[in-house]
C-alpha cells in the first residue's frame, strides 16, 4: 500500500469516527457521549481519548474543557490528575476556569482597555477593574465545533470556534482552532491556531488545575517545581505587570532549581502578598520561539512527573490561592485551599499596554500558531 492510500484510509476512519461516535486503532480509542445541555438548550458532548498505554483524557466541546486526565503513578495505578466537574451544568454554574481554553486574551488587561493602530478598545471588566481571561463570556463559556481524529501520534480532538467582531469588545472576526492530541509518549499536546480579518490581540492558553497526587486528594504544597526562568514580571496590587523584568534570584520566585511549592508560598514578600501566594508570570529562558521545557513538577508520594514544553515566552504559575473549600468536584471531592496548581503557557499579561513586552497583535494575513505539551512520566 502506498503512502497516499494509507493516508486516505486514515482520513476515512476519522470521518467514520465522527459519524459513529467512536473508533479505535490498535490500543488507541476515541469515544463520544452526551454531556448535557447549555442553559440555551444546546447539546454538549464529551470525548474520551485513550492512548496505547491506557492514559485517558476526556474533553468537552463546552469551553474546549479538559474534564479529566488519567495518568499512572510509579506502580502503574491510574488516577485523574486534574480538577473539574462531572456535568456541564456544574461548569456553567460556577468554575474558576477548570480545564478550560481561555481567550481571546488569557490573563489580565489593565482596566479592560488597550490601543491598537491609534484606536482605543474597551473590553469587559470581570476581575475588579481589569479584564481577565477573555471577559464575561470568553472561550471557556461557548460551545465549540468538534471533530475526532486519529493521527500518527495518537487520538485527538479538533475544536473550532469563530469569535465574532466585537465579542467582549475585541475587534475582528477571529477564527480559532484548538487541537488536543494524546500521544503514546504520554503527552497531552495542545496546538492553537487563529486568524483574523481585522487587527486584534490574541493570547490563548489552557487553564487546567493539576494535582499529581490525584484530584481532590490533598493540597499541592509538597509538589516540587522547577521553572526554567531567571526573571519574572512583578505586578501591582491588582496583579497587573509593572513593566519590569525582575531577576528571581534571592526572591521566593526562584524555581530555577526544584523547590517544594509550599516552601516559600507564605513568605513575607510584597509580590507573594499581592498574589495571595503564587499568581505570576515567569519570563522563560528560551527566547527564540523553539520548543523547550518551561517547567517540571514532581510529586513524591505518587512518583508522577509532569513536564511542560512550549514555544511561548511566558508561563503563569498559580497555586490555587482562591480555592477555599466551597467547590465540590468529581467524585464528591471538595477542593480546598491550594488543592490544585496551574501552569499556563502564554504571552505576558497586559502586553497590549506594554510595548516592550512580546507583541500579542495579530493582523489579517498572519496566523497565530503555538503549541504546548504536558508530558507525563514517573520516577
Amino acid at each position: 500500500m502506498n503512502r497516499s492510500s494509507h493516508m486516505m484510509i486514515r482520513a476515512a476512519l476519522a470521518v467514520f469516527a465522527c459519524l459513529m461516535g467512536s473508533f479505535a486503532s490498535a490500543d488507541q480509542s476515541i469515544s463520544k457521549a452526551a454531556f448535557g445541555k447549555t442553559t440555551e438548550g444546546t447539546p454538549v458532548a464529551l470525548y474520551t481519548l485513550v492512548n496505547a498505554n491506557g492514559m485517558k483524557a476526556t474533553i468537552t466541546n463546552y469551553g474546549a474543557i479538559l474534564v479529566s486526565l488519567e495518568t499512572p503513578d510509579r506502580d502503574g495505578k491510574m488516577a485523574d490528575v486534574t480538577l473539574g466537574y462531572e456535568t456541564v451544568k456544574e461548569y456553567i454554574a460556577e468554575t474558576p476556569y477548570f480545564g478550560a481554553i481561555v481567550g481571546r486574551y488569557g490573563n489580565r488587561i489593565a482596566k479592560g482597555k488597550f490601543s491598537l493602530d491609534g484606536k482605543q478598545y474597551t473590553l469587559a471588566t470581570n476581575n475588579d477593574e481589569n479584564h481577565l481571561h477573555g471577559g464575561v463570556k470568553g472561550f471557556d463559556k461557548v460551545v465549540w465545533q468538534a471533530k475526532a481524529i486519529l493521527a500518527d501520534k495518537g487520538p485527538g480532538l479538533v475544536l473550532n470556534y469563530v469569535s465574532p467582531d466585537g465579542e467582549e469588545g475585541y475587534p475582528g472576526n477571529l477564527s480559532v482552532t484548538i487541537t488536543y492530541l494524546l500521544t503514546d509518549d504520554n503527552e497531552l499536546r495542545i496546538h492553537y491556531e487563529a486568524t483574523t480579518d481585522k487587527p486584534t490581540v490574541c493570547n490563548i492558553t489552557h487553564h487546567s488545575y493539576f494535582n499529581l497526587a490525584g484530584q481532590g486528594s490533598r493540597d499541592i504544597l509538597g509538589h516540587e517545581l522547577m521553572i526554567a526562568a531567571k526573571r519574572f514580571t512583578p505586578v501591582d496590587k491588582t496583579l497587573i505587570p509593572t513593566g519590569e523584568l525582575r531577576p528571581v534570584k534571592g526572591t521566593p520566585m526562584d524555581f530555577t532549581k526544584p523547590t517544594a511549592i509550599g516552601d516559600r508560598v507564605n513568605a513575607k514578600d510584597e509580590q507573594i502578598e499581592f498574589g495571595g501566594g503564587y499568581d505570576h508570570n515567569w519570563v522563560l529562558d528560551n527566547a527564540d520561539g523553539s520548543m523547550a521545557v518551561a517547567a517540571r513538577v514532581y510529586e513524591p508520594t505518587s512518583g508522577r512527573v509532569m513536564e511542560v514544553l512550549t514555544v511561548e515566552p511566558g508561563l503563569q504559575f498559580y497555586c490555587g490561592n482562591f480555592l477555599d473549600g466551597t467547590l465540590t468536584g468529581k467524585g464528591g471531592k471538595v477542593y480546598k485551599h491550594r488543592y490544585g496548581f496551574c501552569l499556563e503557557t502564554q504571552h505576558f499579561p497586559d502586553s497590549p499596554n506594554h510595548p516592550d513586552f512580546p507583541t500579542t497583535t495579530l493582523r489579517p494575513g498572519e496566523k497565530y500558531c503555538t503549541t504546548t505539551v504536558y508530558k507525563f512520566s514517573t520516577r
